[in-house]
């Protein structure tokens, strides 16, 4: 079995190294300014323009979109080493077109959906969100209310929605409805595209969370979506939802990995330079306990993660990987920059660094996409033929 990326894909990884070296890093002071002033970690809109820019400019516009669309319809092995190196940066930068979004598109849209959602959003003209969690239904999708019930040709909703990141900018969103009462994920939840604007989609409030982040709650009040913005087949939409999920997954299973790789290369070069006592903290056991703990643990996750990603490529059911690399990637590296932040003292507390970032990035990682807990219960549920 061969654990080493192609020459191209290698090289790709690389090239993104770079990008991250020389674009995002530089921003890094400017986030964490933001950050501490309570402002958030958004970049400006300008900055955001350049940098989709110079990526276009080398190639990395696109990574996974579709040929048609001018894409490089990479596959899921060459991405994880993409989404590792952009995790090493706290200046949040995903290569348009999201790849989530993008994935559910893909394996969705009819031919009118493909020219008016589809092209537009693969090509970076349009931007999207994604309403699944509602109050009280957050881990668990099936347990959603919201309902969408025919009018004519038209489909009118009415519900709550929580939790949804670019709900107030986005171009459209994707929204998750029970369309038909007591199937759940067998046959009773469908996907609609709701444009920015449609009336009855209302946004009620923004939500700052950690690491500068804002998420959207919004209400459905008897919001009107014509009959041809259903998402693939009427009651059906939980597969494509899952297809969804699980691409942002292996995401955060290989952003994590970034952030602790470049949280143990802090400590590395960090360590024979601080004295305690005169000694190195390089030459304390418990430092290097830490270290040899967090390199065996970020091996092992970038190995598993990648395992996923091939499997992916192949056409395997994922379902329980998946969930593994998403709760391991996420801990591990969790408790890496934790250690970090412990070895660099007090400095590491400060809001001048950007593990403090990495480590509010990381918190939201052990809940955004399923916590921690759920993906152990999915993994046990599975081996102990406990699912239902």
């Amino acid at each position: 079995m061969n654990f080493e990326l192609s020459d191209e894909h290698r090289m790709l990884k690389e090239l993104v190294a770079r990008f991250v070296a020389d674009e995002l890093v530089p921003l890094e002071p400017m986030v964490l300014a933001a950050e501490s002033s309570g402002v958030g970690t958004y970049l400006p809109e300008d900055v955001l323009a350049r940098l989709n820019a110079r990526a276009k400019e080398l190639g990395l516009y696109g990574l996974d979109a579709p040929e048609e669309f001018g894409g490089m319809d990479l596959p899921a092995v060459a991405l994880v080493g993409v989404e590792e190196e952009l995790g090493k940066s706290v200046a949040q930068y995903i290569l348009p077109p999201d790849s989530p979004n993008l994935r559910m598109l893909q394996q969705t849209v009819d031919e009118r959906q493909r020219e008016a959602y589809l092209a537009p959003y693969a090509s970076g003209e349009k931007t999207s969100a994604m309403g699944i969690s509602e109050p009280g239904a957050g881990s668990d999708p099936v347990a959603m209310i919201t309902r969408a019930m025919h009018d004519g040709d038209d489909w009118v909703i009415n519900g709550r929605k929580i939790w949804i990141s670019n709900a107030a900018d986005a171009d459209f969103t994707i929204l998750m409805a029970v369309t038909e009462p007591g199937k759940g994920a067998r046959g009773g939840i469908s996907a609609f595209l709701i444009d920015k604007g449609t009336p009855g989609f209302n946004v009620l409030r923004k939500i700052p969370m950690i690491a500068g982040n804002f998420t959207y709650e919004i209400a459905l009040e008897d919001c009107r979506v014509e009959g041809w913005k259903l998402l693939g087949k009427e009651g059906y939409g939980f597969a494509p939802m899952q297809t969804r999920l699980s691409t942002r997954r292996c995401q955060i299973a290989a952003w994590s990995i970034g952030m602790a790789q470049r949280a143990l290369d802090m400590v590395i070069e960090y360590a024979p330079q601080r004295k305690t006592f005169g000694t190195p903290l390089s030459e304390r056991q418990v430092i290097q306990f830490w270290v040899a703990e967090a390199a065996t643990k970020i091996h092992a996750a970038r190995l598993m993660t990648y395992d996923c990603a091939w499997k992916i490529d192949q056409g395997m059911d994922v379902r329980r990987e998946i969930s593994m690399i998403k709760w391991y990637a996420s801990e591990i590296a969790y408790e890496t920059v934790d250690r970090a932040m412990q070895t660099f003292g007090a400095m590491g507390m400060t809001k001048e660094m950007p593990l403090q970032l990495m480590h509010q990035k990381l918190r939201n990682a052990r809940i955004y996409d399923g916590a921690t807990e759920i993906h152990k219960w999915v993994i046990a549920r599975s081996l102990l033929g406990t699912r239902k």
